[in-house]
């Protein structure tokens, strides 16, 4: 998990500039707080909300 938010912050930085507000978000997928995978297109035609947190003991 530590090594993904890097990866995620560095993907969102290098191409979160061609996105546009009504753009279909790209595909991506990422494993939950129990290493289950899910991916956008699972949710396909529905609101999502991503919520990125700390882990417990860290600072942010």
């Amino acid at each position: 998990m530590k090594n993904l938010i890097p990866l995620v912050l560095l993907n969102m930085f290098l191409f979160g500039t061609s996105l546009r507000i009504g753009n279909p978000a790209p595909h991506f997928s990422l494993k939950d707080q129990d290493g289950k995978l899910h991916q956008l297109d699972d949710y396909k035609d529905k609101k999502l909300v991503i919520y990125f947190f700390p882990k417990a003991g860290t600072p942010g």
